[in-house]
C-alpha cells in the first residue's frame, strides 16, 4: 500500500547560500519560539526521549522542578535554528557545547540571540555564541563550530 507523503510541520527550507567572505565577526540574529505541550509530545516521539520529566506532569511535580520542563535537546534545537538563520545552508557542525543554567516550562517563550564570534578564512570555519533567555533569566548557553562547505556556492 502506498502511503501519501506527510504534509510539512516547517516553514519553508532555508536554501540561503552565502558566499564565505560575506561572513563578518559581530553579526547577530534573534529566534524566538513559545514551547507547546504538543512540542514535547513531538520531540519525544521522534528522538526516542520519554523521560517522564517531559511528558508526565504528577512525576514532574514529584521533582526538584515542580512540574514538567522540555526536553534539554528540543531547547539547543532552537540554538540550531537561530544559527542556521544567521548563517545560511551550506554550513555543517563540527562541535557543540551548550550548558544549560535553568529548565524551560510548556507556555515559556524561549528568545535566542545568536553571534558570530570567529571566521577562519584558510579553513573555512565560523564560530557561534549563542544566550537562550525567558524573560531575563538565562536558560542555556552554548557555541558552536561549523565548516562553510565550498561545493555549496551562492
Amino acid at each position: 500500500m502506498e502511503r501519501a507523503p506527510r504534509p510539512s510541520i516547517l516553514a519553508p527550507v532555508n536554501a540561503t547560500l552565502r558566499p564565505f567572505e560575506s561572513y563578518r565577526v559581530g553579526e547577530r540574529t534573534e529566534y524566538a519560539r513559545t514551547i507547546a505541550e504538543q512540542d514535547l509530545v513531538d520531540f519525544a516521539r521522534v528522538s526516542g526521549d520519554d523521560n517522564a520529566i517531559h511528558l508526565d506532569e504528577a512525576f514532574g511535580r514529584r521533582t526538584r522542578f515542580g512540574g514538567r520542563v522540555a526536553h534539554g535537546a528540543l531547547s539547543f534545537g532552537l540554538l540550531a535554528a537561530a544559527q542556521t538563520r544567521l548563517l545560511g545552508a551550506g554550513v555543517i557542525w563540527l562541535n557543540a557545547s551548550v550548558r544549560f543554567t535553568a529548565p524551560v516550562r510548556i507556555g515559556d517563550t524561549v528568545s535566542t540571540v545568536t553571534e558570530l564570534v570567529a571566521v577562519v578564512p584558510d579553513k573555512r570555519l565560523l564560530r557561534v555564541r549563542c544566550t537562550a533567555r525567558v524573560g531575563e533569566t538565562v536558560v542555556l548557553e552554548g557555541e558552536s563550530t561549523v565548516k562553510h562547505l565550498k561545493e555549496a556556492r551562492a
